[in-house]
């Protein structure tokens, strides 16, 4: 079957939706059944959401009517589900910050999301499904608890970083999500004075969102400006999402924290060729801290990560690591593994803010006026405001590098920098600026991308 009669079924973190229209277990059910063709063993978790045990029993047998063995690990981050998936295949049934009536499912194979070939090659089975395997290859299930080996690992993993955390206070916000099973435990056992807030795993979420934003993490902001904490953690519903506040309460930007970690990783690389992969709507402050620490970046269209780090090393030569890969909000360790993981995000940043506070961590970072702005655009007209655009816009900003390759995205001399790209999903093309004249930038790009738009139509 050619692939444009395939339905796309996988977004940009696997699939989400509806647990009554989209996300059910019959739907559920056949993706597993064509994962599960791939034969070899899959570990299988969940978050707490209340319709995880109906479609964790429809993906178990999915998989294992496939001829499948099965792993199932029960409540688990998934961060943690992919630490467990190293060396086979894993399925994290989750909607991570979607809302409670959502559920999703998201593949992994040796601790690494399913590539887009992988995916394709799931939506072309679902499309064309074959039989079941004969019923004596059905060999069924088993337990196991991966959660203390990974926790176990985390600490391990960020213990040479930065300074004890003894005598540091953070408080955490779990948001009734798995990182209640997690990131307190992992901070504590690091000798940090920890308090956890939503810290019971609960698939209504009720202590707040599941998305964890300015506002619905306005509890744990004021519980850390009053509390004399130096440090706050706020996580999503499957804990591979991290935001961090400091010791006033405030969100620290997510680029700001990107850009930290990522120089510091290149800092304690022994490489000759230290790479971080980012994607294009990432601040060109993360570019300066890693090429003042002798690094370079990488970008990768949003949600592509781990094709990113694969890229990196394919055109990259024997000399070439990369030390971090990151996109808002999520942050990949590779030298624990492949996967995103919040919790591990919070145990390095925990020891670094230890060893030399986080105001000092910020002060080299410029961080400059950041907007994004969502202008109408049809979806038949995008392609071709986007052509004209590549022409427009840089003869708006001659003074500044271009950059095509996931969308429109020009560097000025002062680090200052635009990124216009068309939304996958809405009928906008999207841009994102950052200048210390931010407002100037933004509106001399809108009226080019308006004219570009105008003239499509």
């Amino acid at each position: 079957m050619e692939d444009a009669e395939v339905e796309e079924l996988f977004g940009t973190a696997g699939i989400r939706g509806d647990v009554r229209t989209r996300v059910t277990p019959a739907f559920a059910l056949r993706v597993a059944a064509a994962a599960g063709r791939d034969g070899g063993e899959f570990v299988v978790g969940r978050d707490g959401r209340e319709s995880g045990p109906a479609l964790v029993a429809a993906v178990e047998a999915g998989l294992t009517a496939a001829g499948a063995r099965v792993v199932r690990v029960g409540q688990v981050p998934t961060p943690a589900l992919a630490f467990a998936s190293r060396g086979r295949r894993g399925v994290m049934v989750t909607a991570s910050h979607n809302p409670p009536t959502d559920n999703g499912l998201k593949f992994f194979r040796d601790g690494q999301e399913y590539d887009r070939e992988a995916e394709r090659r799931v939506e072309r089975r679902v499309a064309d499904p074959g039989p079941p395997a004969e019923w004596t290859d059905w060999a069924g299930s088993e337990r196991a608890d991966p959660l203390p080996h990974y926790r176990e690992a985390v600490v391990e993993y960020a213990r040479p970083l930065g300074a004890s955390l003894e005598g540091l206070r953070v408080v955490v916000d779990c948001g009734n999500g798995m990182a209640s099973v997690a990131t307190p435990r992992v901070l504590a056992a690091m000798g940090a004075d920890t308090i956890a807030l939503n810290d019971n795993v609960d698939g209504h979420f009720p202590g707040r969102e599941s998305k964890p934003t300015p506002e619905s993490l306005a509890d744990l902001r004021t519980f850390v400006a009053g509390d004399g904490a130096e440090l706050g953690f706020g996580h999503d519903g499957d804990a591979d999402r991290i935001v961090v506040l400091d010791g006033d309460g405030e969100i620290v930007h997510e680029d700001t924290v990107v850009a930290i970690l990522a120089e510091r990783y290149v800092r304690e690389s022994r490489a000759r060729d230290p790479v971080v992969v980012t994607t294009p709507n990432a601040s060109a402050r993360i570019d300066e801290r890693v090429r003042a620490a002798g690094g370079r970046v990488e970008r990768v269209r949003l949600g592509a990560l781990h094709e990113g780090v694969e890229a990196a090393y394919g055109e990259g030569g024997p000399e070439t690591a990369v030390v971090f890969a990151a996109e808002p909000w999520k942050h990949v360790h590779p030298g624990l593994g492949p996967w995103i993981d919040g919790v591990t995000s919070a145990a390095v940043l925990a020891r670094l803010v230890a060893a030399e506070g986080l105001a000092s961590l910020r002060e080299p970072v410029a961080e400059r006026p950041y907007r994004k702005v969502s202008v109408p655009c049809p979806d038949e007209h995008k392609r071709a405001a986007m052509a004209t655009l590549e022409t427009t816009l840089p003869d708006a900003f001659p003074e500044a590098t271009l950059d095509t390759e996931h969308g429109v995205r020009l560097e000025r001399p002062d680090g200052s920098w635009l990124l216009v790209r068309p939304s996958g999903t809405e009928p906008y093309v999207r841009l994102y600026a950052e200048s210390d004249d931010v407002d100037d930038l933004v509106e001399r790009a809108r009226e080019r991308i308006e004219t570009a738009v105008e003239r499509a139509g």
